[in-house]
């Protein structure tokens, strides 16, 4: 993959924002091997669900699940398997500027204050990671990894739970199913580190607040709701 820009955060970097009255050329994306911005979107007929700034590609043995808020807004993306979980976030990021760097030293922090033992791993597929443990249920610590992907104007950040945090074997298809997201950015600015709408699929509806939810409605979603 290509490497992404990860130079130290300035104060003119806190918008990632051009002024709408300036009009600019976004220069050409350098080639990459995945996570891929709209603009670099390999054309592989892949099925992948539309959730707005990410397309998640599905029917891998990995299951799609969304939490959604009481606006039926999409706020957290899970991808489930035998042997642990994969959640993705997506956010602004400066025009020029990586946050992943900075980003991975606050998780960091955050996970040494909870005797979480954050360590970086140099080598990993997309660039440096952060492994570690967090608080699970009962008190049982629980494996992490940290992975950060510096994109144009967007970060990716994936957090993957359980064995797939510690053995490669189990995460190889978490990892490819990262491989092959798709960011849509879009244009609208944002401040640096605000997430970037996610909506759910055209075709799936919630039922309404009081409306008992069927089957259908559990927020998984399989390969037949993609594109």
């Amino acid at each position: 993959m290509a490497s992404r820009r990860r130079n130290k955060t300035t104060e003119r970097a806190k918008l990632d924002a051009t002024p709408p009255w300036e009009t600019r050329v976004r220069p050409e994306l350098p080639p990459t091997s995945g996570p891929f911005d709209e603009q670099d979107a390999p054309d592989d007929d892949l099925p992948r669900v539309d959730l707005g700034a990410l397309h998640v590609p599905v029917g891998q043995g990995l299951d799609l699940r969304l939490e959604v808020n009481e606006a039926q807004q999409v706020i957290a993306v899970t991808l489930a398997g035998a042997h642990g979980t994969m959640q993705l976030g997506v956010f602004a990021a400066p025009r020029n500027e990586g946050i992943w760097d900075d980003v991975r030293a606050e998780i960091a922090a955050s996970m040494n204050s909870q005797r979480g033992q954050a360590k970086e791993r140099l080598d990993g597929p997309f660039g440096t990671e952060l492994h570690g443990k967090l608080p699970g249920d009962g008190g049982a610590a629980v494996p992490v990894r940290f992975i950060g992907v510096d994109g144009p104007r967007w970060f990716l950040r994936a957090m993957l739970v359980g064995a797939v945090a510690t053995e490669d074997a189990k995460a190889e298809p978490y990892l490819r199913t990262l491989r092959q997201v798709v960011v849509v950015r879009g244009t609208e600015p944002l401040p640096v580190r605000e997430p970037v709408e996610l909506r759910l699929p055209r075709d799936v509806v919630l039922p309404e607040a009081g409306e008992a939810p069927d089957d259908t409605d559990d927020g998984a979603l399989g390969a037949e709701d993609a594109d």
